[in-house]
């Protein structure tokens, strides 16, 4: 199973002094926190991506590069990119390049975002976010699978005898997974393709997450991918540790009340009741998320969002320390006992490459014209 942070990258105020960090620092605090998530033992670093203030990820993929190539280990994801508004073909190459100077250290998470007005400032229209992810997924999937796509739809201009370049390393695409929280035709979609499905359920209850879950399963079953346990679960998730579960409210508390997403909204006892949020010692966190897949069966990733809030780095770092040497080596163990042999682990480059029979070379070796991209006619 994997373990990871991931990060939405807002620059918040810091409550407890005033202090809010700058587009600079609170990027440069994001590389640092990858490089301890992989120091630490972790598994997975995602970006998320967002185009307005307070946020600095519009890029996700200069950022994971950056990060690709101070790493060795870690698995680099999104959370989310932005299938409704980036183009398909953009993401085609983008993501090809990123798997290309990662080794094939990367994965990414399809969503609609929580930003209404993204859809304007991109030149979409809000009332097709589901059509939107539906047809700019259904082209980006076959973009990655064949070398020389004709296609048209509805939502964009039609593709005459298109190659995306590069071509996905070895021949093999990035995984992918579908996030959503509340959608079932996302779920759906997931299934259909027998992609991964991420509910990032750090806001929900989990009898919600449980019907999500449930509902991509039973359809992954159903489209004949295998059985619904199966299927490629994550879950997203929410801490703050320190030894005793007293020091861990009354340091966090501040933090909570005024944090943008949920400040001066439910109590931090009710949201820590009704979400996965969980405030107190590594002990407590361990036994919240041990018990998670009671709720949705074995699954593939667990990731955290460690860093928001305007929480300072330094107590960031310290939080990924106590995860990464006190919760998640517990979590793993606990987490493997029963779980059944037929149940996959997270794909990564080298098994989806082993699972379509070795790499192959797909470069496409064509001549064509410098200016039109176009082959240039037979000579007769």
């Amino acid at each position: 199973m994997q373990f990871g942070i991931f990060s939405v990258g807002d620059v918040t105020r810091d409550p407890t002094n005033g202090r809010i960090p700058t587009e600079g620092e609170r990027i440069d605090a994001m590389v640092r926190i990858a490089l301890k998530a992989e120091e630490v033992g972790l598994d997975v670093f995602a970006s998320g991506e967002h185009h307005n203030p307070p946020f600095v990820p519009s890029s996700p993929t200069t950022l994971l590069g950056y990060i690709a190539a101070r790493t060795e280990r870690l698995q680099l994801s999104t959370a989310t990119t932005l299938i409704t508004t980036n183009d398909p073909v953009k993401i085609a190459e983008d993501y090809a390049m990123l798997q290309h100077l990662s080794g094939g250290r990367v994965d990414l998470m399809m969503g609609r975002g929580n930003t209404g007005p993204v859809y304007p400032w991109f030149g979409q229209d809000i009332r097709n976010g589901i059509p939107l992810a539906i047809e700019n997924y259904a082209l980006l999937h076959r973009l990655w699978r064949e070398d020389v796509v004709d296609w048209e739809g509805k939502l964009r201009t039609p593709l005459q005898s298109f190659t995306s370049t590069p071509r996905p390393l070895d021949g093999v695409p990035p995984f992918v997974w579908h996030g959503s929280i509340r959608s079932p035709e996302i779920a759906e979609q997931a299934a259909y393709y027998g992609d991964g499905f991420f509910h990032n359920n750090i806001f929900w209850p989990i009898h919600h997450t449980k019907q999500m879950v449930g509902l991509y399963r039973r359809r992954f079953e159903h489209y004949g991918h295998g059985s619904a346990d199966q299927a490629i679960v994550g879950l997203g998730g929410q801490v703050f540790m320190r030894k005793s579960s007293q020091a861990a409210w009354n340091e966090f508390r501040p933090y909570f009340d005024n944090a943008p997403v949920y400040g001066h909204g439910p109590s931090m006892e009710d949201f820590t009741e009704q979400t996965p949020l969980t405030v107190g010692s590594p002990q407590q966190v361990i036994d919240r998320y041990a018990a998670m897949r009671d709720h949705v069966g074995d699954y593939q990733r667990q990731l955290f969002l460690i860093d928001h809030a305007g929480l300072p780095l330094d107590t960031v770092l310290e939080q990924i320390e106590l995860l990464g040497t006190e919760v998640v080596p517990v979590l793993r163990k606990e987490m493997a006992v029963g779980r059944p042999p037929h149940v996959p682990d997270a794909p990564v480059h080298s098994t989806l490459v082993e699972a379509a029979g070795g790499p192959r070379d797909v470069t496409v070796y064509a001549d064509t014209d410098a200016v039109t991209g176009r082959a240039p006619a037979p000579v007769r």
